[in-house]
């Protein structure tokens, strides 16, 4: 692909959500939704595949149907109260489409089925794309219109998602399928939080971010597509299984790590609601995704594969820049939990 085009193409991928974030006008919100939509499609079939054309095709086809259902909802809005925002008076029936159409681009339960299948058929570097900077869009207008949600609602996507996410991924080897597991739970975290705390959401949001970047870091390293793939690295950049492991039980939740961070205050906020049955709920299916992480650090890390060790190690200061990123990221996202009472502030 010709570089210019590729410059504008994640101009525009990076300035959608800019602009989602910034507007107080629903059309704008929708507009900047539309550009990062648009401008990803061409990354996604870069690649002359079945596999990312099927990839593509659903995502464009789940995206496109969800941005209609919200235009209708912003049209039906201005015809009833005359202005671009959703005010108190707005009926309930056209918050809860718009719920519907945002859950559907973030991949939430029970619209969550073509997230892990899009995620497998494309590249790792756009499966980072499209797991961290593609849900910031969404979750900043739900942040926007929060007040005016019937937190009922939010419970019956965010539940079912923390579920779907703890089950999904209990039988996958492929690892870009586990990031997107992982990514539907961490979703459904951060919507349960929503009606009571929104702070809590973004705190949430941040840290899953430093969590899946260095992970994506660790599997574009050695094109790791699979599990095995992973175990197979020991004879090569042994520091890389050790950073694997921590990452995954960071993403897991497992204290003293920063990923027990969003959990923590989640569950402690909820109980402050009196929110008892859904927190205790909640922390049942953090204990089985950690149970999954687990089980893949040790088939990874814990277990040598019968191979020889015909490959020469490579030092882990060999690309020193991009190592310097990973291991500050790495640092970031299992050693910060010390730092917890600045960001609960």
């Amino acid at each position: 692909m010709n570089p210019i085009t590729i410059i504008i193409i994640y101009f525009t991928i990076f300035m959608g959500p800019m602009i989602t974030m910034a507007s107080t006008n629903l059309m704008l919100m929708w507009v900047g939704l539309e550009m990062s939509l648009l401008a990803i499609i061409p990354l996604l079939i870069n690649k002359k595949n079945p596999r990312s054309t099927e990839a593509a095709t659903k995502y464009f086809i789940t995206q496109a149907t969800a941005s209609m259902i919200m235009l209708f909802a912003i049209i039906l809005n201005l015809k009833q109260t005359g202005t671009w925002m959703f005010q108190q008076q707005t009926s309930n029936t056209l918050i809860n489409m718009t719920l519907i159409a945002l859950s559907m681009k973030l991949g939430l339960a029970p619209f969550h089925y073509w997230l892990p299948e899009v995620t497998q058929g494309i590249p790792l570097h756009m499966g980072l794309i499209l797991l961290t900077w593609q849900k910031i869009a969404p979750l900043s207008i739900m942040f926007q219109i929060y007040q005016l949600i019937n937190p009922m609602i939010i419970m019956m996507l965010a539940i079912p998602s923390i579920f779907m996410g703890a089950w999904g991924g209990l039988n996958q080897t492929q690892t870009r399928k586990i990031m997107a597991y992982s990514s539907i739970s961490h979703m459904g975290w951060m919507l349960a939080i929503l009606p009571y705390n929104p702070n809590m959401t973004l705190i949430n949001l941040m840290i899953y971010i430093i969590l899946t970047i260095p992970m994506f870091m660790i599997l574009m390293m050695n094109s790791s597509t699979t599990m095995t793939s992973i175990s197979m690295m020991w004879n090569k950049m042994p520091m890389i299984l050790a950073m694997t492991s921590l990452l995954l039980l960071s993403l897991g939740g497992l204290p003293p790590l920063t990923g027990f961070l969003p959990k923590w205050i989640i569950i402690s906020e909820m109980l402050k609601n009196n929110c008892t049955t859904m927190a205790t709920l909640m922390a049942m299916m953090a204990l089985l995704n950690l149970f999954f992480y687990t089980r893949l650090i040790y088939s990874t890390s814990l277990t040598m594969f019968p191979t020889n060790n015909n490959s020469k190690m490579i030092p882990f200061y060999e690309n020193s820049k991009h190592n310097f990123m990973l291991s500050t990221l790495t640092v970031m996202s299992t050693l910060t939990l010390p730092l917890s009472p600045l960001l609960i502030m």
